[in-house]
């Protein structure tokens, strides 16, 4: 996966995490706790420093704050496939 891909993925992500916080009305060490990682990483992930922070992280991130992630995988309609995030 490229660089650009990984980005865009880890951005929208981070979105989610955002609108879940203010969903919820959590500070940001009350989500940082909830999440299992630390406020100054929260703080960062605000200013799109995703830095020591995986996809998959970012996906456990949402998980705890209590939303359902599901990947799909099909038969892709070029000869290589592509990655793309949607969100309900």
């Amino acid at each position: 996966m490229s660089t650009t891909h990984t980005q865009e993925i880890k951005t929208g992500l981070a979105n989610e995490i955002r609108k879940a916080m203010r969903a919820l009305g959590l500070t940001q060490l009350e989500a940082a706790r909830r999440m299992g990682i630390s406020q100054a990483k929260v703080s960062g992930m605000m200013r799109g420093d995703f830095t020591n922070l995986s996809e998959r992280k970012l996906m456990s991130c949402l998980n705890r704050l209590g939303y359902d992630i599901e990947i799909k995988v099909r038969p892709a309609t070029e000869n290589v496939g592509h990655l793309a995030l949607t969100l309900a």
